[in-house]
């Protein structure tokens, strides 16, 4: 009878290890997608060059809005910077027969990139056709972001989505 106890305490202690070394290699392996997360976004701050989608808006003193998903986005790139996003919230001078969202392309000036300890923040003014535009963006290690949009002939509305690597156009 003792021997067979003592095996079984034997069998159980090898499995509690077993289980235990797994254990630690999934929290390995989520520690190094994690890592490479952060550097592939540290690549597209460095390149100044990425995509800002958005999945969320908050207008000024309103509730948040679930926005559809892959339909509204901003492209940021050094050369050219292409915005359609949607605009809830008051206009002070916006043309008449406008669709109403924040749409523009231009050269983004003033571009200041801040890194802190759990995030990036990028800062830059682009002007549009009829509008300047002041741009902030809160982008976490983990692709996680924010925006902030304020502008001369509206008041300031602020965007949640994800920051991703822009797709390349297809030569054919």
């Amino acid at each position: 009878m003792k021997t067979k106890l003592s095996i079984l305490l034997v069998l159980l202690v090898f499995l509690n290890f077993s289980v235990s070394a797994q254990q630690k290699s999934k929290k390995e392996l989520k520690a190094e997608r994690e890592l490479q997360k952060q550097k592939e976004i540290e690549a597209l701050i460095d390149a100044k060059d990425f995509v800002f989608e958005a999945q969320k808006a908050t207008p000024t003193g309103g509730r948040i809005i679930d926005l559809d998903y892959k339909t509204y986005f901003l492209n940021f790139n050094t050369v050219k910077t292409t915005c359609d996003l949607p605009f809830f919230g008051r206009g002070f001078n916006v043309g008449y027969g406008t669709d109403g969202g924040i749409k523009f392309e231009g050269v983004p000036d003033n571009l200041k990139i801040e890194k802190n300890k759990k995030n990036y923040v990028v800062k830059a003014t682009v002007k549009g056709k009829n509008d300047v535009f002041d741009l902030v963006f809160t982008i976490f290690f983990n692709g996680n972001s924010s925006l902030s949009v304020n502008s001369n002939n509206r008041s300031s509305i602020f965007y949640d989505g994800i920051v991703s690597a822009p797709k390349k156009a297809v030569n054919k």
